[in-house]
């Protein structure tokens, strides 16, 4: 099983957030702000066609927000991906910034992404939601189906 959790302890940045340790070969996923590289995150990000224009200012705030749980995968201790729930942790997430680096992609690592955070109970029976161009067949795995009922607000 590639999936196991490490430890779970309290984190100092959510009051329902907790830190989430588990591997997969040589890499890592944490939820633990005190880990997470922000400067690597916003690194990632400015190379994607979502956030390629977000200013960093932005892309650090995000993922400090009370309303956000974080992920970075880590490689030798190294931030080579992320991912973020925007939520009120008791009924909803909105997944976003998805993200692998091309030198890492092709290793299961979405999967393993995926896995770990909607497998770990306290993200379990939230109803996620995302957006996204691509990697359609990797959110269908999670139970993700396409619909069209969103709507945007322009800003």
């Amino acid at each position: 099983m590639i999936l196991k959790t490490v430890g779970k302890t309290p984190a100092l940045w959510g009051p329902f957030a907790f830190n989430m340790h588990c591997t997969h070969g040589e890499y890592s996923l944490t939820d633990d702000l005190n880990e997470i590289d922000l400067s690597a995150i916003c690194d990632l990000l400015r190379t994607s066609y979502w956030a390629n224009e977000r200013p960093r200012e932005k892309i650090e705030a995000s993922f400090r927000s009370p309303a956000s749980i974080c992920f970075a995968l880590l490689h030798q201790g190294k931030t080579v991906g992320c991912a973020r729930l925007v939520t009120d942790r008791i009924s909803i997430a909105w997944l976003a910034d998805v993200f692998i680096h091309p030198d890492h992609r092709g290793k299961g690592l979405g999967k393993f992404l995926m896995r770990s955070i909607f497998e770990d109970a306290d993200y379990a029976n939230l109803r996620a939601i995302l957006g996204t161009r691509g990697a359609h067949g990797l959110y269908e795995k999670f139970g993700f189906v396409r619909k069209e009922l969103m709507m945007r607000k322009t800003s």
